[in-house]
C-alpha cells in the first residue's frame, strides 16, 4: 500500500488494545491506543485524524452510537467506525450499523480478519480482480464482497445511503425478482430493515451513488459500468447500479462465495 492507514483503538488494556495494535502494526498499519472512554476518544478522533476507529459499543461517558453522530455531526474528517462488543445483540448490531458503523464484530475475532476488514473499507490490497484468487484460500460471506465492491466505487462508509446500498444489493443478488419491483418491493423491504421510509431509502441512495459519481476513481467506474453508462454523460440511476453490483457478483463469485 502506498501509505499507512492510521487506526485508532478505542482500548489501551493489554488484552485487547495493545494486544490488537501489535498485531495490526505487524501487518502494516500505524495504530494509536487511546482508553476506553467516549469523551477521550471523541477527542482523539478530532486531534489525530484516523482512517479507521476501531471502538467497544458501550463505554463510559460517551457509547459507541453516541460517539459516532457527534463526530458525523462535527468532526472535518469522519472516520470508517468499527464496532465492537462481546455480545451478540441484533438490536445493538443495528443501532450501530444505522449510526454510521461500517462493521460489528464480536470479541474475540483474529486480528488478520480485522486487517483485511480494514483494507477493504478504504480500498487497499483487496481489488476485485484478486477477489477470486482470495475467495479460494478462505469462504467470502456475501456482504464483505458487497462491501468492498462499493468501498471501491468509491461510496463512503459512514452515510445512510451506504448502508441502504449494500443491503439493497444483497437482497437482490438473493432474490432477483426484487429487480423488478424497486419502488414497491426493494425500498420498503430496506426500510423496514432500518425502520424507516421507502422515500428515505431510495433519496439516500441517490445520494450515496452521486457521491461515487462525483469522488470515485474514473477507472474503476468505468470497469464496472463502461459498457453501460457512460461517465461522462451521467451517473446510473439506482436500479441500474444494483443490478449491475448483484449481476456482477452473481456472476463473478457464485462458486466461490457462501451465501
Amino acid at each position: 500500500m502506498s501509505k499507512k492507514i492510521k487506526v485508532l483503538i478505542g482500548d489501551d488494556s493489554r488484552e485487547f488494545g495493545v494486544a490488537t495494535a501489535d498485531a495490526l502494526r505487524g501487518m502494516g498499519f500505524f495504530c494509536i491506543t487511546r482508553p476506553k472512554d467516549g469523551m477521550v476518544l471523541l477527542d482523539a478522533v478530532k486531534d489525530e485524524s484516523p482512517d479507521v476507529a476501531i471502538i467497544d459499543l458501550s463505554m463510559p461517558n460517551l457509547d459507541a452510537i453516541e460517539l459516532m453522530k457527534k463526530v458525523n455531526r462535527g468532526a472535518a474528517k469522519k472516520p470508517a467506525f468499527i464496532v465492537t462488543s462481546p455480545f451478540d445483540n441484533a438490536f445493538a448490531q443495528k443501532q450501530a450499523i444505522q449510526s454510521g458503523a461500517a462493521y460489528y464484530l464480536i470479541r474475540p475475532f483474529d486480528p488478520k480478519m480485522l486487517g483485511d476488514r480494514i483494507n477493504g473499507l478504504l480500498g487497499y490490497d483487496i481489488l476485485e480482480d484478486t477477489l477470486p484468487a482470495a475467495s479460494m484460500k478462505r469462504e467470502l460471506s456475501m456482504e464483505v464482497v458487497v462491501t468492498e465492491m462499493i468501498h471501491q466505487l468509491g461510496v463512503p462508509a459512514h452515510i445512510k445511503g451506504y448502508h441502504y446500498l449494500r443491503s439493497a444489493i444483497l437482497h437482490c443478488t438473493e432474490d432477483p425478482e426484487m429487480l423488478e419491483c424497486v419502488t414497491k418491493l426493494l425500498y420498503p423491504t430496506v426500510a423496514e430493515e432500518f425502520q424507516t421510509t421507502p422515500s428515505r431509502v431510495e433519496r439516500a441512495i441517490r445520494h450515496a451513488i452521486e457521491i461515487a459519481w462525483d469522488r470515485g476513481d474514473v477507472d474503476t467506474l468505468n470497469s464496472y459500468f463502461g459498457f453501460t453508462v457512460n461517465t461522462g454523460k451521467g451517473k446510473p440511476t439506482n436500479s441500474e447500479f444494483i443490478a449491475l453490483i448483484a449481476d456482477r457478483i452473481k456472476l463473478r463469485y457464485k462458486d466461490a462465495i457462501k451465501i
